[in-house]
């Protein structure tokens, strides 16, 4: 009951890692079938329809359902912690975040059982995605789904925009901010700007399915490109909704682990408030062949060739951090080292993707796949390995196993590059995008044979990350306050795990790297800037796991409605349910609004009798 009602971000992190977590192991498993199905010519491991079921569920899934959430696990553990605040700006609305993602990931899965999962791709193209070519509710899932997690993505970055700006500790100017937090503070802005383009756009599909609604269908006067367009007005601030928290997880790790001060960290923050703007100025590179005419093609050309100065700038910094100090190469740090040139091959095959002309030969075929997954990989998941055995102990009291992580860290890596590097191969040659299966004798079998294999030895990097969690667990929870024994930022200051009320007293910050600072200064700790008092904290509640269920059934009922029978006089039994569905949400933000919620207190004695506990 305690994990159905908490509020408390350190717990709703770990939350958000479970089910990311899972969902990152199905995706994973789409993956891997996907890979069988490819590693000989003619192989007839799944069917042609399950092949763009298994395609279109492992991009949404690794993307929407596993990627966001374990970085919202990082964020809600750790941006609290780093900025010296006892909890985020709105406890309530983070558990909402957090059911919402929940119950619309179970949605979109739950499709996989009721006879069809989605099959127009991730990107679900119109008018493929209407009902022309998509009659049964492998779609509606998709739309619904997304549109149910996206509301917790949506009310989750809105939350953190908020607790950064107005909870930083006594001293934490923004110049002074950990460059972690500053890359969440930038990626929660692009998600308050980006995901109410995707709601538009899945509000209208959803119009266009359900209630014969004519946005993207040509043949009733809509416009198929509109959908496109929407999509990527969303979809490419999404990809630096992405990797910019994995450029902080560097940006720390490194900085950590090279015993230095982040080289360049003004041109650092400035660099991802640039990236963060341009990535909104760059959508239509994905539509060069849509026929948007050479004025257009240019100007989104020479816009997504200028992301890469302010990404250049960041890998540079990264260098001079490293240059000259005494870097320590364990699991965290050899993740994020192998970030750093992984990435650049992702950027460099990116600026040729965005040589218009080019792109008309690289487009669908195999070279994008090898690019995306370069940069989301290669980028995003090595930073997240990477921030996992950083952080571990802060989260749960224990470091993970440092030989298990190598062996994590090195299968995982050359596994990846095998999967990936050759795949730009295939695409040069003319392997296109999306296909179920291919014929002998067009020089691609040994290619997609080694993609295979690497594919295989990610899932057994992942395997052995698994060993070395539930290892782990067995172990006593006697990790120290600062692990590392070099931590520079607020969080290492406190025990791991980090107390309830996060800080006894706010600290009071004196400079960049505050831990750090105090320690040449030859202090202990950080000097408080409040005497010690009762600290308030928000109640639990239930109401935020029973608004994710209410949205779940309302979205079933509806999608059902023209399936089901009447309930009466040609009232579908459908919207009845999807209005007993909407009924329990209201509800729940009835109670909310009339129920006043004071909170309790935690006394001195408690803190104190915590504090010589774990001193």
């Amino acid at each position: 009951m305690d994990w159905l009602t908490t509020v408390d971000h350190k717990k709703i992190g770990i939350l958000y890692l479970l089910a990311g977590g899972f969902f990152f192991l199905v995706g994973g498993l789409e993956a891997l079938l996907i890979r069988i199905q490819l590693w000989k010519p003619m192989n007839d491991f799944v069917s042609a329809d399950t092949f763009n079921e298994l395609l279109t569920m492992h991009g949404t899934t690794m993307i929407f359902l596993a990627a966001m959430p374990i970085l919202f696990a990082l964020m809600n553990a750790i941006v609290p912690l780093q900025i010296g605040a006892r909890d985020v700006a709105f406890p309530f609305l983070n558990s909402l975040g957090f059911w919402t993602f929940l119950f619309g990931g179970i949605l979109l899965n739950v499709s996989w059982f009721t006879g069809g999962a989605p099959d127009a791709g991730w990107t679900a193209y119109a008018p493929l995605a209407g009902t022309t070519y998509n009659g049964d509710h492998g779609v509606d899932y998709y739309v619904l789904g997304l549109q149910v997690a996206g509301i917790g993505t949506l009310i989750g970055g809105i939350n953190f925009l908020v607790t950064i700006i107005n909870m930083r500790a006594p001293g934490m100017t923004f110049m002074r901010m950990p460059m972690f937090t500053w890359t969440i503070f930038i990626t929660s802005a692009l998600i308050l700007f980006a995901f109410p383009a995707l709601t538009v756009g899945l509000a209208a599909l959803m119009f266009d399915r359900l209630f014969d609604a004519n946005f993207f269908d040509p043949s009733g006067g809509g416009n198929a490109v509109l959908w496109e367009h929407i999509f990527w007005i969303f979809g490419h601030p999404e990809v630096y909704i992405l990797i910019l928290p994995a450029f902080g997880v560097i940006s720390e790790v490194i900085s950590t682990f090279s015993r230095k001060r982040l080289f360049g960290y003004s041109s650092m923050v400035f660099a991802t408030i640039l990236i963060g703007f341009l990535g909104f100025m760059v959508w239509a590179h994905h539509m060069f062949t849509t026929g948007l005419g050479p004025v257009a093609n240019a100007l989104f050309s020479i816009a997504t060739m200028l992301i890469a100065v302010p990404t250049g700038i960041k890998i540079f910094n990264w260098l001079f951090t490293m240059w000259g100090g005494s870097i320590i190469f364990n699991t965290a740090n050899l993740f994020a080292v192998g970030f750093v040139p992984t990435f650049v091959m992702g950027g460099v095959t990116g600026v040729m993707l965005a040589a218009a002309p080019a792109d008309f030969q690289y487009h669908d075929s195999y070279f994008v796949v090898a690019h995306f997954h370069y940069v989301i990989v290669g980028g995003l998941i090595l930073g997240i390995f990477s921030g996992l055995h950083y952080w571990w102990p802060k989260m749960f009291g224990r470091a993970l196993n440092e030989t298990i992580g190598k062996l994590t860290f090195w299968t995982f890596f050359i596994g990846f590059h095998l999967t990936f590097f050759i795949q730009h191969f295939l695409g040069l040659l003319g392997m296109p995008r999306r296909i179920w299966t291919y014929l002998d004798g067009l020089g691609f079998n040994e290619m997609n044979l080694i993609s295979t294999i690497g594919a295989f030895l990610m899932a057994l990097g992942t395997i052995l990350f698994l060993l070395n969690i539930v290892t782990t667990a067995f172990k006593p929870k006697n990790a120290p306050a600062d692990p590392w024994e070099d931590g520079r930022t607020l969080e290492w200051t406190i025990p791991s795990p980090a107390p309830e009320y996060n800080f006894a007293q706010t600290p009071l910050v004196r400079g960049y790297d505050a831990y750090w600072k105090e320690k040449m200064d030859g202090h202990k700790g950080m000097t408080p800037a409040e005497p010690l008092g009762p600290i308030h904290m928000p109640s639990p509640s239930i109401l935020p796991f029973f608004m994710g269920v209410g949205l779940f059934i309302a979205a079933l009922g509806f999608m059902y409605a023209p399936d089901w029978g009447d309930m009466f006089d040609g009232f579908k039994a459908g919207y009845g349910v999807g209005i007993f569905g909407l009924l329990i949400l209201f509800g729940c933000m009835f109670l909310r609004s009339v129920i006043d919620d004071h909170g309790f207190h935690i006394e001195e004695e408690e803190i104190l009798k915590d504090k010589g506990g774990k001193a």
